[in-house]
């Protein structure tokens, strides 16, 4: 290949290329997934990281101040896939890395260490607005006119939005799965426009036939598959980099669903170390949710490793084939990461062998009682995003990671994407039955009920912990 971008089967038997204009999303040869990979030498590079410094002060005006706006785009010259002309932005990426004291305090960790990306910031309140920015360039440079993904809510909401801001807009089409979708999630796929399908079957079963969809229809395909989708969001590493004054933290944790943002994240690390942009890596955890938890069953059960990308094969095809037999699905309040057959699992493996990374499982409960210490201390999160802190504290009580090295956790989507199970947590009613009962003592450890007060000033006073003046 001549070109200064272009992609490349990730199976070291295969290693066939194709030109970035080739709508693929696995190789034509052997099926394995793809990578975006670039001629460096043939590319402008800054010299340091210190570079972007100077794209920090724009107002986001038209031409280039537009994509300096964005948290993806300041970062071009290390995705040069497609010409500024073509980017579709909608001012995405411009989250906060936050040093988070109080929460650390609450789980062993020492002062100035803990420190909480906020991806839910983003225009469609979660991280997939980094990955959909990248695609959709790719899209409109290729002239494409409809979209399509299979989605536990996020995608489908930055999907639907990204559609309508493009120009010319595109049709956004989303398969969710029967009564897999939070409907804070829902509701933005439906208000922005998307043909929304609900197919009877679980995520994996939407991902499979919307593929076959975008194969026999020419829909371009927008998950994760889409190598393009995982170069938007290796601008989260970015970020979390630029925030720390361009230091490489100790350790980033991320939850565990598709494996599209932890296997973004390890090609991110691994290029900028091959650029010579930092000198090491950070280790990376990823966290499944245990009623979702193939890559921990895969990993620190069935001992399957990357190993050069000739990875086990026959062990993951085992697993496979038990879950069919067993016609089991995958079932967790973190709707997120309710996935059991992640498309992108052998670029996760990768990112673990590069990061020397560790996958953990926590379980439903933890991932609400965790979430209610984010909300408490910090901005608050979906349940997907609150397994990394979960993780967090698991490995610190198994002295993984130590209180005094620095750890990122992604917060990958805004509280407000599910908010019922913020507040069947905090009341104990399920917002979604047909009768509510009327009152119901939660359980949570930070449960935090409001308070049934008579429209009396006496009771008033007195629920806040007051007396009534004479």
């Amino acid at each position: 290949m001549t070109e200064k971008a272009y992609q490349i089967c990730i199976n070291p038997d295969c290693q066939a290329t194709y030109g970035i204009d080739q709508i693929l999303f696995s190789c034509d040869k052997c099926k394995s997934l793809l990578d975006v990979v670039y001629d460096w030498e043939r590319l402008a590079l800054p010299r340091s990281l210190e570079y972007f410094e100077h794209r920090w002060g724009t107002k986001g005006l038209w031409s280039e101040g537009r994509l300096d706006f964005s948290g993806v785009w300041r970062f071009r010259e290390l995705l040069p896939f497609v010409p500024n002309e073509a980017v579709v932005t909608i001012g995405e990426g411009r989250t906060l890395l936050e040093q988070c004291d109080t929460l650390g305090r609450q789980i062993g960790m020492k002062p100035g260490r803990l420190f909480l990306q906020y991806e839910g910031l983003n225009p469609s309140g979660s991280f997939k607005d980094n990955g959909m920015t990248a695609a959709f360039s790719l899209a409109r440079m290729l002239g494409r006119r409809r979209v399509a993904c299979a989605s536990t809510g996020n995608t489908s909401a930055s999907l639907a939005m990204f559609a309508n801001k493009s120009e010319p807009p595109m049709q956004g089409i989303v398969f969710i799965g029967t009564g897999k979708i939070a409907y804070g999630k829902l509701s933005q796929a439906l208000d922005y426009g998307a043909l929304t399908l609900q197919i009877e079957g679980d995520f994996d079963a939407c991902l499979r036939r919307v593929m076959q969809i975008a194969d026999k229809l020419g829909i371009y395909l927008m998950n994760s598959v889409n190598p393009f989708r995982l170069e938007g969001q290796k601008a989260i590493m970015y970020r979390v980099l630029e925030a720390l004054g361009w230091q490489v933290p100790d350790w980033v944790i991320v939850p565990g669903g598709n494996l599209g943002n932890c296997s973004a994240f390890g090609k991110a690390f691994r290029e900028l170390q091959e650029l010579g942009l930092i000198k090491r890596v950070p280790r990376l955890a990823i966290i499944n949710a245990t009623g979702a938890n193939t890559l921990h069953q895969l990993v620190d059960k069935h001992k399957v490793t990357w190993n050069g990308g000739r990875y086990d094969r026959d062990k993951v095809s085992a697993l496979y084939k038990v879950m069919d037999d067993s016609h089991y699905l995958p079932h967790t309040i973190a709707s997120a990461i309710e996935i059991s057959r992640p498309v992108n699992l052998p670029k996760a493996l990768r990112a673990l062998d590069v990061c020397k990374g560790v996958v953990r499982e926590v379980s439903d409960d933890v991932i609400l009682e965790h979430k209610a210490l984010v909300g408490r201390y910090g901005f608050g999160c979906e349940p997907a995003s609150a397994a990394s802190v979960a993780g967090l504290n698991l490995l610190l009580k198994q002295q993984i990671i130590s209180p005094d090295e620095n750890v990122v956790c992604i917060l990958t989507g805004h509280e407000l994407k599910d908010p019922d199970a913020t507040v069947k947590y905090h009341t104990g009613i399920d917002m979604k039955a047909l009768t509510p009962p009327p009152a119901v003592t939660p359980t949570g450890v930070c449960a935090n009920p409001p308070r049934r007060v008579a429209d009396d000033l006496e009771a008033i006073c007195s629920a806040l912990g007051e007396t009534l003046p004479v």
